[in-house]
């Protein structure tokens, strides 16, 4: 098949793009090179078309011949505060409206959409009293008494974390969470005017080499990493307990072949599937893994906290393996072990 896929130089769209060659298709890269994910002054690699997709005349002329878009391009991370937000809607929901539009004009049908988990807000939680629930509003009595598990919003008890399905209700706490559930509303419209197929792969905590070195818009993973070669301890928030699940960039990019083979199978309209590891860890845990794999300083839950942070969300892997057949090869505890030395992307 013929892919066009935006954000090919990335960090994800790089190894999307070497897994799609190795299976014979052939890929038309495509991507703005924003410094939020490239060293600054970085030109686009050799076979990649320096375009922006927000530039919907250039990207018509991309899609010409072409059976799938595989979407990657974004601006990523959380977001620093709310002069974010201009940005986030710019790069990913404009970008993702022209996008779209002129695949439409082009008369290609079918997108695989990288999304998010972030789109689940603070996850879901199991009330031993009132069943499966969102949590409350986390207190500022409860954080600064170091008590950071949320509470029932019904009967105020401390409520355990569940998994979350794609079922989950959709509930943005960032800058990034509201334009990547604004890309899938996007994408949903598409689908019902144009008569289109999309998936829509919601990511858990991706790490692995070449993910972009420590920025405020980094993972959490890199994050710590840049911090063990600055020979510093990495600064936990919390207690450490929040619980993620972290996929090999591997398994992420393995996800996207799956479902852009697979997409003429799938019904008209989005269909949603986490892509996750299925092994959850805590943020401690991960942390201490790395540290010691590094043979860096042990990591320190200094209590610290951000009242917006999300506690707990971790992913079921059951629709992505019934759906896609899709089943992460890469348990953290290896490919955690592997980041910790593993090259990663200047961002500077």
């Amino acid at each position: 098949m013929r892919v066009l896929l935006t954000g090919s130089a990335g960090f994800i769209g790089a190894c999307v793009a070497g897994q799609l060659t190795r299976r014979g298709h052939e890929v038309v890269g495509v991507d703005a090179m924003i410094p939020q994910a490239h060293a600054e002054g970085s030109e686009a690699p050799e076979g990649t078309h320096a375009v922006d997709i927000r530039d919907g005349d250039a990207l018509e002329h991309l899609l010409a011949g072409a059976d799938v878009v595989c979407h990657q391009a974004a601006m990523v991370g959380n977001g620093v505060d709310a002069q974010d937000l201009p940005a986030f809607a710019a790069h990913n929901d404009l970008g993702t409206a022209v996008l779209l539009a002129a695949m439409a004009r082009a008369e290609v049908d079918r997108l695989v959409l990288a999304s998010s988990m972030v789109v689940y807000g603070d996850g879901l939680y199991r009330c031993e009293v009132d069943g499966e629930v969102g949590p409350a509003p986390r207190r500022t009595e409860d954080l600064e008494a170091g008590r950071f598990d949320p509470r029932c919003p019904h009967c105020d008890r401390l409520v355990a974390w569940t998994t979350v399905t794609e079922r989950a209700p959709i509930r943005p706490r960032s800058s990034y969470a509201a334009s990547k559930m604004a890309q899938e509303h996007f994408t949903d419209a598409w689908c019902t005017l144009q008569q289109g197929r999309a998936i829509a792969l919601r990511y858990h905590n991706v790490y692995g080499p070449g993910m972009p070195a420590d920025t405020p818009y980094a993972g959490v993973a890199a994050i710590f990493r840049s911090a063990l070669e600055r020979g510093q301890a990495p600064t936990v928030f919390e207690d450490g307990g929040q619980m993620r699940d972290f996929v090999h960039v591997t398994d992420v990019a393995a996800a996207n072949v799956d479902a852009i083979e697979q997409l003429g199978d799938h019904p008209v309209g989005v269909t949603a599937y986490n892509v996750c590891s299925g092994h959850p860890v805590s943020i401690g845990q991960m942390a201490q893994v790395v540290a010691r794999a590094y043979d860096g300083p042990e990591p320190v839950a200094d209590g610290q906290y951000r009242a917006a942070d999300v506690r707990h969300v971790v992913a079921d892997p059951t629709a992505a393996s019934d759906g896609l057949g899709f089943v992460a090869a890469v348990t953290p505890e290896r490919g955690l072990a592997e980041f910790a030395t593993a090259p990663l992307r200047p961002t500077s």
